[in-house]
């Protein structure tokens, strides 16, 4: 279990823990590896441009951002991307390109054994 005595921000220990209850629950390593890096200081969250996730994905992957995502560059195929927030022109490029901006939480529900989840930082 990760160290949230010091998380002051109650969605995301909630997020937290439930990422750590799936990981269990489904034997999803990916889970486990998202509540690791939300567990770090906000300092050291990552912040990925979109350009980021073009690059490193296919049309229709499923992507988690264990941060924010950012609008710098263009993506061109449509995936699904979760993270922690989104800026406002990088919700703007996924949607153009066809994909989805979702909450991880949301993630979770639709695919709780985080089949074919790639994290991207």
């Amino acid at each position: 279990m990760s160290d949230l005595g010091k998380k002051t921000n109650l969605v995301l220990r909630e997020l937290i823990e439930t990422l750590e209850e799936y990981s269990k629950k489904y034997d999803a390593r990916v889970w486990r590896a998202v509540a690791e890096e939300l567990s770090k200081p906000s300092r050291k969250r990552r912040a990925v441009n979109v350009s980021r996730i073009n690059r490193y994905t296919n049309p229709g992957d499923i992507v988690v951002v264990p941060g924010k995502v950012l609008g710098a560059g263009d993506i061109n195929h449509p995936v699904t991307v979760a993270a922690l927030s989104f800026s406002k022109t990088a919700l703007e490029k996924i949607q153009r390109a066809g994909g989805r901006a979702i909450s991880i939480f949301e993630l979770l529900r639709e695919n709780p054994a985080g089949i074919n989840v790639k994290i991207i930082g």
